[in-house]
């Protein structure tokens, strides 16, 4: 089997394009979890900390000087990416609970009775036809 045709199987393998579909879905995901978490959820939350900025904290090792740059260790960039990742995590198990509670819901609601058979009906009406 040439390179090529190998390749063109790989290509077209349902796994490789349900993994496609699920990165594009994954990001577009990540941009409305991303927004739903710096527009919705983290303003108010600003509001409650006293709008803390963490990304401004730094460690400086180095003066600036006229021929080197400082050198300085951010860690209040890790730190408020550290808040974002919890802060993501959080909405994505509240979005999850929402999920798992409806569907809940929808496994809870009982199924109507199964319609009876020929068989079944037949013997109803025997049954109602002997007590008359």
């Amino acid at each position: 089997m040439g390179f090529l045709s190998e390749f063109k199987e790989f290509a077209i393998k349902g796994n490789l394009v349900d993994f496609a579909i699920g990165v594009v879905i994954g990001g577009a995901f990540a941009s409305v979890t991303g927004s739903f978490v710096n527009d919705i959820f983290t303003p108010p939350l600003g509001l409650l900390i006293g709008d803390m900025d963490f990304s401004s904290l730094v460690i400086t090792l180095r003066e600036v000087s006229e021929t080197k740059p400082a050198v300085v260790i951010s860690y209040g960039k890790f730190v408020q990416t550290v808040i974002n990742f919890i802060l993501v995590a959080f909405v994505m198990f509240l979005i999850i609970k929402a999920m798992n509670a409806l569907k809940k819901k929808e496994e809870a609601a009982p199924a109507p009775p199964p319609e009876p058979t020929t068989s079944e009906k037949l013997l109803a009406e025997i049954r109602d036809l002997l007590k008359k």
